[in-house]
């Protein structure tokens, strides 16, 4: 394949006495308002996509993904007087719709579409919040995939749109008073320029618009100044009394206050002054607060404070155990806490004292999401699902400890020919690492193998289900998820094991697993395809340097790929928490020795290479991908093709409608398929156990 040549300019930092050229720096520029890089990323595209559009299995892909993906999909609602709230997609929709039904199991009303937002269906419907009353909603606008966000209003029973307007809300949630005067939300200053991509996200700030009023008049709620860039998120607790103000440098760590609502003054009452530890408020009953925190207890646990007396210490509800907590609730008089066992969902009760008080049994070993309900009601919600289990709502009788389910799907794979596997294998230092594995159960010889995994920012990669991992798999392929270090699968340990300047335990533990698989028999000698997104991009950028003849072929989507610019971007600096600074010389080291920009290794065979981004991705700018592919271009890494995929109006992945996700892991299939051997074309899985 022959490259188009990309021009160089003579450009270096120095880091400590160390110069590092940075022959493509051009390519930072914002592709929306530099011709240059808009012509270059053509270019680019016009290699790759008739590449892409003629191989053999492409539209085998996207025919069985547009059927897999056509299943309704629903969110847990979120009930608000006698209304339940929530997201519907019928199936093909390019984005969910919101809808309010009248009674539990009253009739269904469409309030939100977004599919009638914009020609290409690439405005989204973001965060949104009804109400305590139920009588309105706040909605947040997401266009062509950026972070930035305009809220609006809507009256529920008429339909109508408020006059009021919020707009450059970014990382925010949005929480109404207790009365609906008005909501809380999170926002950075308006940049310099309208749809400014790569304009840092700095003075994060939480503030109250009252309904009724401009932008101009809402009222700054937190902003304090600290040495370590922040994101503040707010929310409001059931009862309405308190709004609570997380701030995060994303450390793992986090401060609290509070802002006491019953007063006229709205005094704040600081509960966290310190951003070593993990705290979350689970809710309150008066002035008693229960709390989740990871101080003391690495694997989390659950502690009181009673506000009313101001020396009081917290007391412990929940202790530690071997099992890491994920969430908790108050929901009718109960404590209802989440667990995670290796990697999977185990659900316990306890009495308001901290007494056990049984299990919620789940349908099946994989992943249960956060309880909807309130303190004083039975009623409650959660969503479960696993990696041969489609997405189902459940509606949860507190008193009873029964389950129902409230919403489930129909989807055209026949599940019981679906074998879910979870094994552990050792990595290089001999730590222990769970991997699970999904194939056909007729499927037992090696067999071409997509492996995966994220490994930062304490994220965990729990079972959930996916149609565009049933679509490998109905081929004939194996899909691989390893919980490697840097997640959370065990609680803060395991994210510091893959943090900072232990950032390569997360690239050998990725490594172990691909030996492991290839080891086991799972896969062949050059049957094995790796991909990941955003810091699972900079996982698999990494891992094909320090390994390439592991991998045939590997997708880099969205990654962080420039480990010593990624700071200068949007949210860039708050990274440097989990990664380091190449701003502290010990930090630089690490980052250099394992930046996936700085580490290509020409003369070495690579595997083929696919990287993907989006014009619009204001998350990890398209810059990464743009420079990493033209260094990948000019160097002399074999036969195998280095490709670029651009999406427009497409962002970092939320928003991202479903007819543009489709194309996408359809290019991504056909081209893995290619290059590991799966032959494509089988009937469906649905058709297999049929006579």
């Amino acid at each position: 394949m022959i490259y188009p040549p990309t021009d160089r300019v003579v450009v270096a930092d120095e880091y400590f006495g160390q110069r590092v050229a940075d022959p493509y720096r051009w390519l930072e520029n914002d592709i929306r308002r530099d011709p240059a890089v808009s012509a270059w990323v053509d270019v680019q595209n016009g290699l790759s996509a008739p590449y892409l559009a003629g191989l053999a299995a492409r539209e085998v892909f996207r025919e069985r993904l547009a059927a897999l993906f056509d299943h309704e999909r629903f969110t847990t609602p979120e009930k608000r007087g006698e209304r339940y709230f929530f997201t519907r997609n019928s199936g093909l929709d390019n984005q969910a719709v919101l809808c309010v039904r009248e009674g539990v199991h009253g009739l269904d009303r469409e309030l939100i579409n977004p599919n009638d937002w914009s020609a290409d269906n690439a405005t989204a419907l973001a965060e949104w919040a009804p109400s305590e009353d139920g009588s309105c909603l706040a909605y947040a606008i997401q266009d062509g995939g950026s972070d930035w966000r305009r809220i609006r209003v809507i009256d529920v029973d008429s339909g109508t749109l408020f006059d009021d307007e919020v707009k450059w809300a970014r990382y925010t949630n949005i929480a109404w008073a207790k009365d609906a005067s008005g909501f809380f939300y999170s926002r950075t200053p308006e940049p310099e320029q309208d749809a400014d991509y790569v304009a840092l996200a700095i003075e994060h700030a939480v503030y109250f618009h009252r309904l009724g009023t401009a932008q101009g008049e809402d009222r700054l709620i937190h902003a304090p100044a600290t040495d370590l860039p922040m994101i503040h998120t707010v929310d409001v607790t059931a009862d309405g009394r308190y709004a609570v103000v997380y701030s995060t440098a994303l450390t793992g760590g986090n401060g609290v206050v509070l802002f006491d609502l019953s007063e006229p003054d709205w005094p704040i009452r600081t509960v966290i002054d310190t951003f070593e530890h993990s705290w979350t408020l689970i809710g309150n009953i008066g002035t008693r607060l229960f709390l989740f925190t990871q101080q003391g207890a690495e694997r989390g646990r659950i502690v009181t404070k009673e506000l009313a007396d101001a020396d009081a210490a917290f007391t412990e509800l929940v202790a530690e155990q071997d099992r890491v907590i994920k969430f908790g609730a108050l929901v009718g008089n109960r404590l209802i806490v989440s667990y995670m066992q290796d990697a999977k969902t185990q659900i316990e009760r306890y009495r308001i004292d901290g007494t056990p008080d049984g299990a919620v049994e789940l349908p099946g070993v994989g992943s249960a999401g956060v309880i909807y309900g309130r303190p004083d009601d039975d009623e409650a919600f959660f969503v479960y699902t696993s990696h041969d289990t489609p997405t189902r709502i459940y509606r949860y009788d507190v008193a009873r400890n029964a389950r129902t389910i409230w919403a489930e799907p129909s989807v055209p794979v026949d599940l019981a020919n679906i074998l879910v596997e979870q094994h552990f294998y050792a990595s290089n230092d001999g730590t222990p690492v769970p991997i699970f594995t999904v194939r056909r159960a007729d499927v037992t010889a090696p067999a071409p193998t997509m492996l995966t995994a994220y490994g930062g920012f304490g994220i965990a990669m729990v079972p959930f289900y996916s149609p565009a991992v049933m679509a490998w798999v109905e081929q004939g392929g194996v899909y691989a998820v390893a919980n490697i270090r840097g997640g959370g699968e065990y609680g803060k340990a395991w994210h510091d094991a893959g943090r900072g300047q232990q950032k390569q335990n997360s690239f050998d533990d990725f490594i172990a697993a691909g030996e492991f698989l290839k080891r086991e028999g799972v896969t062949s000698s050059d049957g094995l395809a790796i991909h990941g997104e955003s810091n699972g991009g900079l996982l698999v950028g990494a891992v094909v340097n320090q390994r390439p003849e592991l991998f045939a072929a590997a997708i880099v989507n969205v990654g962080v790929l420039d480990m010593l610019r990624f700071g200068h971007f949007t949210g860039g600096q708050f990274w440097a928490q989990e990664y380091g600074s190449p701003d502290v010389e010990a930090d630089l080291q690490t980052l250099l020795g394992y930046s996936p920009l700085h580490n290509i290794r020409p003369g070495v065979s690579y595997p083929a290479l696919l990287v993907t981004t989006a014009d619009t991705d204001d998350r990890v700018v398209p810059a990464h991908s743009f420079k990493y592919v033209a260094t990948l271009q000019a160097s002399d890494l074999g036969a195998r093709p280095r490709l670029l995929r651009v999406e427009t109006r497409a962002g970092h992945g939320s928003g991202k409608p479903t007819d543009k996700a489709i194309e996408e892991v359809a290019d991504m299939w056909a081209f893995a398929a290619h290059w590991v051997g799966l032959s494509v074309g089988h009937q469906p899985i649905a058709q297999l156990s049929q006579p």
